[in-house]
């Protein structure tokens, strides 16, 4: 079954036979922004990726103007028998150094009570810690929120009403058993997500009287995605953590911060993309869903300023986001959608993994080789995954459910 063009409305046609018929052709991303051709996996990793990195760094998330100074992790709680003894659980504070700057946020762990390292799941969450499970021992963020009546989130301030409120959304039971770990942050803890830079992490790299970033310098999206990484510091260090087997994960916007979090620090060695859209794994010169000039006018402190400059005019980006998610070659990756999602651009989305599949066979992994989409709740569970959830915008137990099966299969292959 084809599924056309207007299942982003919610509809299906059967009488489409090709995604392909009403759009330009990608760019082709074996080829040089000189010309040139890339045809080994070795011209890949020393011609094209540098090229494409510097792009994507410069003109769509930000350059990070920098490292910390130091950084520095302390365990603030554990628990050796939570989710009913089934797993250890541990809330680390992150104190991140910079210009005699300090910045903190915490990340929980949950991990399964067994012998051997675990691989672990990384990935932020939207409204603090203690959403994700109705545990009264998890932290309480004093971080700016957005505000959620339907949680009990008011006056940008996360209370204990909304505690496990996000619970649906994280099956720490089924993570743990199926022997992974999990790792989240509170992504307002990295930089609350407003337009206002002044209290994120970007303001510990400020010099005397800069209230905000450069013109070339990082937005949120690239914050959340240096955050990741900084996570990724502490679970390398952690003796339980097989660190080598760390798959970064994100939904929504926090789809984007995984992707270039994946893109530009390969030390994860698996990255997931949920419902992820217009600057994460769909496909800008589509036009279709949300468009640059959306999501730069709602949101104009998630990219660099730049990035501004393509409102109305993504047809003269010189890369388009298949290219951002062949950055993460030969690494696993897996892209996922929902049938209800027309705002994600679904198709947008299938087309993002198809065109970044090349780089892959480079290196002798297996993508997505038909543009035929596959209908609504069947997986593609190649080394390049993707499946169209049926349903809205959303992380749910069937999409964890591929996540899981996926994730123990491709990690087998890491040593």
């Amino acid at each position: 079954m084809l599924l056309a063009l207007n299942l982003c409305m919610g509809q299906t046609n059967p009488a489409s036979t090709d995604i392909s018929q009403s759009m330009t052709i990608p760019s082709n991303p074996l080829i040089t922004f000189s010309g040139d051709s890339v045809s080994t996996s070795e011209e890949w990793a020393t011609k094209r990726r540098p090229e494409l990195i510097t792009f994507f760094e410069t003109e769509v998330y930000g350059k990070i103007p920098g490292d910390a100074d130091g950084i520095s992790f302390q365990i603030l709680e554990e628990n050796d028998h939570a989710v009913d003894s089934l797993a250890i659980r541990r809330q680390v504070e992150v104190t991140l150094k910079k210009n005699n700057k300090e910045q903190r946020f915490t990340i929980l762990l949950y991990l399964p009570r067994r012998d051997t390292k675990s691989p672990v799941f990384l990935g932020y969450n939207f409204y603090g810690n203690h959403t994700v499970q109705p545990d009264s021992e998890i932290f309480i963020s004093k971080a700016w929120s957005l505000d959620n009546e339907e949680i009990g989130i008011q006056n940008h301030q996360p209370t204990a009403a909304s505690r496990g409120s996000m619970s649906e959304r994280w099956p720490v039971r089924a993570i743990i058993e199926k022997g992974f770990g999990l790792a989240t942050v509170f992504y307002g803890e990295i930089d609350p997500d407003k337009n206002d830079l002044s209290d994120g992490v970007q303001s510990l790299f400020y010099k005397t009287g800069h209230t905000t970033p450069g013109p070339g310098e990082w937005g949120s999206v690239a914050a959340w995605a240096w955050g990741l990484s900084r996570a990724m510091d502490y679970l390398e260090q952690d003796p339980m953590v097989d660190s080598g087997k760390v798959t970064v994960f994100g939904h929504s916007r926090l789809g984007k911060a995984a992707l270039w979090a994946g893109a530009s620090d390969r030390r994860f060695a698996a990255v997931i993309s949920n419902n992820s859209g217009c600057g994460g794994a769909a496909l800008f010169k589509r036009k279709v869903g949300e468009r640059a000039s959306d999501i730069n006018t709602a949101f104009p402190h998630w990219f660099t300023q730049k990035f501004k400059g393509y409102n109305e005019r993504e047809e003269t980006l010189l890369a388009d986001q298949h290219e951002l998610l062949a950055l993460i070659a030969p690494r696993p990756l897996y892209v996922a959608s929902a049938s209800e999602d027309a705002w994600a651009d679904p198709q947008g989305e299938f087309l993002g993994a198809f065109y970044a599949s090349p780089v892959y066979r480079l290196y002798q992994k297996s993508g997505i080789s038909s543009m035929e989409m596959p209908p609504p709740n069947v997986p593609i569970q190649n080394t390049v995954a993707y499946h169209l959830r049926a349903g809205k915008h959303d992380i749910t137990l069937f999409d964890w459910e591929q996540y899981l099966n996926w994730a123990e299969i491709q990690l087998k292959e890491i040593p």
